[in-house]
C-alpha cells in the first residue's frame, strides 16, 4: 500500500489526536486496512480522471475526519453533549467512532458512480463497519447497532440531501463541506485541461487559501476561510453554507469568509 506524504501526515495528526483513547487500536488498524484503502483509491480516480472533479480520495477522507473531531472538540469543551451522550445512548467515545468511521468511508461509494454516491458509500460499507465495530466491542452487540446505525445516517446525510437530527451526522456535513482548500483541486487542475461540468468546483476551491476550525467568540465554533479571489465565494455559498444550513449543529456555528487582504463577510 502506498501513500502519500500528506496522508501520512494526516494520520500522524488523527492517531495523536487518539492517543490513550479506546478507539487508537481500531482507528491505527483502519488506517492501514488495504479494502479501504482501494475503495478510496479508486472512488478518488473515478472523482478525479473520469469526471474532473476535486479530491475524493484517502487524503480528503482522512481531512474530513480531523475537521469532525475538531468540531466535536470543540462542542465537547464548551459544554455540549453529542446526541448520543445528550439521548444516553452512548459515550463521546462512541460518537468519536462513528465520526471516524464515516470521515473514512463516506466518499467510497463515488467508485461506484457520482449521483446517490452517500448510498452506494453506505452499501460497500457496511461489510467493513461489521468488521471493525467487532473488534472495537468484542461482544457487545447493542453497542455495535448504535454505532453502525449513526455511522450511517452520518455518511447517508453528507451531502446535505437527506434530512439528518443527530449531532454527528451534523458535524460530517460540516467537516466535508470544509474541506475546500486549494490543495483538494491541485490534481483535477494538473490532468484536465478541457472544459468539463464539475470546472467551478475546480477552479473555486483553487481560490480557497486557508480554512481555520478554532473555538468561536459568541459560539462554540468559528469557520473561518480565507481566499485569493472572489470565486472562492462560490464554495461557501453553494457547498458549505448550504450543508451548515442543513446541520443540526448550525446553532453553535460561526461563519466568517473574505478575500485577503479585504474584510471578511460574516455568514454566521
Amino acid at each position: 500500500m502506498t501513500k502519500s506524504p500528506k496522508e501520512e501526515a494526516l494520520e500522524r495528526a488523527i492517531l495523536k489526536r487518539l492517543a490513550g483513547g479506546p478507539l487508537f487500536d481500531t482507528a491505527r488498524l483502519a488506517l492501514c486496512d488495504e479494502e479501504i484503502h482501494a475503495y478510496q483509491e479508486y472512488g478518488n480516480a473515478v472523482s478525479i480522471k473520469r469526471l474532473a472533479y476535486n479530491d475524493h480520495g484517502p487524503v480528503h477522507m482522512r481531512t474530513v475526519v480531523l475537521n469532525a473531531f475538531t468540531v466535536a472538540g470543540l462542542l465537547d469543551r464548551a459544554g455540549v453533549p453529542l446526541s448520543l451522550a445528550r439521548e444516553e445512548g452512548g459515550s463521546y467515545e462512541d460518537s468519536l467512532t462513528a465520526l471516524f468511521f464515516a470521515g473514512m468511508l463516506h466518499d467510497i461509494g463515488m467508485s461506484v458512480t457520482r449521483m446517490g454516491h452517500e448510498e452506494y458509500s453506505v452499501t460497500l460499507a457496511l461489510p467493513i463497519l461489521n468488521r471493525f465495530l467487532e473488534l472495537r466491542y468484542p461482544g457487545d452487540i447493542r453497542r455495535q447497532v448504535t454505532v453502525r446505525a449513526l455511522t450511517c445516517e452520518c455518511i447517508c446525510g453528507h451531502m446535505g440531501l437527506v434530512r439528518i437530527f443527530s449531532l454527528e451526522a451534523g458535524i460530517i456535513l460540516i467537516a466535508d463541506g470544509a474541506d475546500m482548500a486549494k490543495g483538494r483541486a491541485r490534481i483535477p487542475m494538473m490532468i484536465a485541461t478541457d472544459a468539463k461540468v464539475g470546472d467551478i468546483h475546480k477552479y473555486s476551491s483553487s481560490a480557497i487559501e486557508k480554512i481555520e476550525i478554532r473555538a468561536g467568540v459568541e459560539k462554540p465554533v468559528k469557520i473561518s476561510i480565507t481566499m485569493s479571489s472572489s470565486v472562492g465565494f462560490f464554495q461557501v455559498e453553494e457547498v458549505l453554507f448550504p450543508k451548515l444550513n442543513m446541520s443540526p449543529v448550525k446553532p453553535y456555528i460561526e461563519l466568517e469568509a473574505g478575500v485577503i487582504d479585504e474584510p471578511m463577510k460574516k455568514y454566521l
